[in-house]
């Protein structure tokens, strides 16, 4: 019984912790799946005892046992492979170069004319790193959303310029809608300005790993520093990093 409340207040933890992200406008894959899984996990917590009496019954049959042996083993590797990809993830959170290389920053979301929330943050160490390497370039990565009355890459060049960075350390890839095109279009970039081919990626520390992958795909050198993300949203994030570095690996 003590075991059973346990399980039902970790659910409704997860669950709100889920949920609170739709309060900031913010729905996704990410929290989408996290309230399907915490709302299963709630309910086979309240009805533990109805589904172990049922797997019972099912064991009585050939065909029964063989359903719940897939099920079981469809779980596990689940589990192994987001255990797997989580490490991965903890890894490059924060990897910077020994040597420090140009910068490429991600785009995300633009208010208009002015960064999100979470770009500025990826602005603010973006500037912290430039202001300690005065001789490193700077390539701010995105198109013009949905929404947003200009690129994310003028957007950050604005926002940059605005905080003391030097607009001709500022290169500007405005085209890409994606971490793929980021940064396959900022290697054109760098090597049109005869820059090397060593980035170091500033985006948010769930999507480090990912921009590693990718980054490696179209043969960059590529290290990481990650801007602050707020922590009640890291657990969506997270889960939407899983699902899409599912993809990036799988197909």
């Amino acid at each position: 019984m003590i075991f059973q409340i346990i399980f039902i207040l970790i659910s409704i933890l997860l669950l709100c912790i889920f949920i609170a992200p739709l309060f900031m406008n913010i729905c996704n894959i990410g929290n989408i799946t996290g309230i399907i899984i915490s709302s299963v996990f709630l309910i086979s917590s309240v009805f533990y005892r109805h589904i172990f009496n049922f797997i019972l019954y099912l064991k009585h049959s050939l065909a029964g046992t063989i359903i719940i042996s897939i099920i079981s083993i469809i779980i596990a590797a689940m589990i192994l492979f987001v255990i797997f990809l989580s490490i991965g993830m903890a890894k490059a959170y924060q990897n910077p170069p020994e040597n420090p290389c140009t910068v490429v920053v991600l785009g995300c979301s633009v208010k208009g004319t002015r960064p999100s929330v979470m770009l500025r943050r990826r602005l603010e160490v973006t500037a912290k790193y430039l202001n300690e390497n005065p001789d490193v370039f700077c390539i701010v990565s995105g198109g013009q959303g949905n929404g947003e009355d200009i690129s994310e890459a003028e957007a950050m060049q604005i926002w940059l310029v605005e905080n003391g960075i030097q607009k001709e350390r500022i290169l500007m890839e405005d085209k890409s809608t994606n971490t793929k095109e980021n940064l396959k279009f900022s290697k054109d970039i760098l090597k049109k300005n005869g820059l090397p081919l060593n980035i170091t990626i500033i985006t948010d520390g769930f999507h480090q790993y990912r921009a590693y992958l990718i980054a490696k795909e179209y043969g960059l050198n590529s290290w990481s520093v990650s801007g602050t993300t707020r922590k009640i949203l890291i657990p969506t994030y997270w889960v939407r990093e899983w699902l899409g570095l599912a993809e990036q690996i799988l197909l």
